[in-house]
């Protein structure tokens, strides 16, 4: 579904990406791992047009995106939720919500109306605060809130930048019981999470990105495992936290 080949990306003289591959299969749920500055937020941001790459492709479905604006590509039902969550703080989560499925113009009422229901039967904690502004919620609660404006999209591919980031240890746990159940559901999904053992569980493949280059790549199951990885961001022979 989703297809990187041979991505370069800089910044200036800095080269950020050096020929990044990776597949995305749909109904699968794919994990990009590495330590902060390794490339990850750069591989999304490119994926979703705000970055423009060197060279490689990038192609949906099999058609290209490259040359796309960020705009054109949330059209191809490619949703990114950003580090850092970005929810609007002035208005409330259904108006954020509603902000979702902007670009879905031919939507009907009723369809809108089922997909509130979604997200709302996900995260029962927005239907509760569905009138409240958006800055007034826990951090927690607004990623809950980012990733269900990214689900008004209807998207076909799911895009999220560490979810987990500044969370209390609850909230991770509830977040990704929540990312679960959409990758039950079978929702397309691509994950970049400094979390490697929680993003391993999830995942179907694993990919690790170490300055701006695949490292390591395979089965998640098979990267828990691996020595190296377990080694570098599972806690040295340590199993990994569980729940």
């Amino acid at each position: 579904m989703l297809e990187v080949a041979d991505l370069v990306v800089s910044y200036g003289q800095v080269r950020a990406l050096r020929g990044v591959s990776l597949r995305v299969g749909a109904g699968e749920t794919v994990c990009v791992i590495g330590s902060n500055g390794a490339g990850k937020t750069t591989l999304l941001r490119t994926i979703s047009g705000f970055l423009v790459p060197g060279s490689g492709s990038i192609t949906l479905d099999g058609q290209s995106l490259l040359g796309a604006k960020p705009h054109e590509i949330t059209r191809r039902r490619v949703a990114h939720v950003p580090e850092g969550r970005h929810v609007f703080p002035d208005l409330t989560v259904a108006d954020n919500l509603r902000l979702g499925a902007f670009s879905r113009r031919d939507a009907g009422r009723g369809e809108l109306a089922a997909d509130y229901d979604s997200v709302y039967e996900l995260f029962p904690r927005l239907a509760e605060r569905r009138d409240q502004l958006a800055g007034t919620m826990s951090g927690g609660e607004q990623q809950m809130l980012a990733i269900g404006r990214a689900l008004m999209l209807r998207p076909t591919v799911l895009m999220l930048d560490e979810p987990s980031m500044g969370l209390a240890p609850i909230l991770i746990e509830e977040v990704f019981r929540r990312l679960a159940e959409l990758k039950r559901r079978g929702m397309t999904m691509l994950l970049v999470e400094q979390l490697a053992y929680r993003a391993l569980e999830i995942a179907d493949h694993g990919f690790v990105l170490e300055h701006g280059s695949i490292e390591l790549a395979g089965p998640a199951a098979a990267l828990r495992t691996d020595p190296r990885v377990r080694e570098a961001y599972l806690g040295g022979g340590a199993a990994a936290p569980r729940a």
